[in-house]
């Protein structure tokens, strides 16, 4: 089975320790995904218990990256419930497993996503990105736009704070 996006509205068990694992191991290796390292199975379940929460009630999905059938990384596309916004979906926790990096997967998750956002509707995706990473201008690629910043939002350390890149795209 070739590298492929699919949607997913129900995580068993197995797929559960899955995500953690790699949660786990991003955020280790330095990944921007809403921890800083180091970090272990403790830190990051209850968030994903709560991201699971939203794909279980249907409101989300999971956009599963596999290679073969195994699982290379993952992100969340979050829907608004409210009436005026629900053309817009919110991409959160984008990861590409660490031993992956490199390949072009995370390219292949985002169009990916891309995809299911349009399946579901969405015209327009939001998304935040960490500034000091870089990963701004991978978004930018794909044709995502910086919308604005909030400074000195996330704090990575004592002293080293990060604005919050907020990015827009249409679909």
């Amino acid at each position: 089975m070739p590298v492929a996006v699919r949607p997913v509205t129900a995580v068993d068990d197995a797929l559960r320790a899955e995500l953690l694992a790699c949660w786990i191991d991003v955020t280790n290796a330095g990944g921007a995904v809403g921890f800083v390292p180091p970090v272990t199975r403790d830190d990051v379940a209850p968030v994903l218990d709560r991201l699971l929460d939203g794909v279980r009630s249907g409101r989300d999905v999971l956009c599963l990256l596999t290679d073969d059938g195994r699982t290379a990384g993952f992100a969340a596309l979050v829907g608004l419930t409210g009436p005026l916004r629900r053309h817009w979906g919110t991409v959160l926790r984008v990861q590409v497993h660490p031993s992956r990096q490199g390949e072009g997967l995370g390219r292949v998750l985002m169009e990916g996503v891309h995809e299911v956002a349009r399946s579901r509707g969405y015209e327009f995706l939001h998304l935040t990105a960490r500034d000091g990473t870089g990963v701004d201008a991978f978004y930018r690629r794909l044709g995502y736009r910086e919308v604005g910043r909030v400074p000195g939002a996330i704090r990575v350390a004592p002293a080293d704070d990060r604005d919050e890149i907020a990015l827009v795209r249409t679909l």
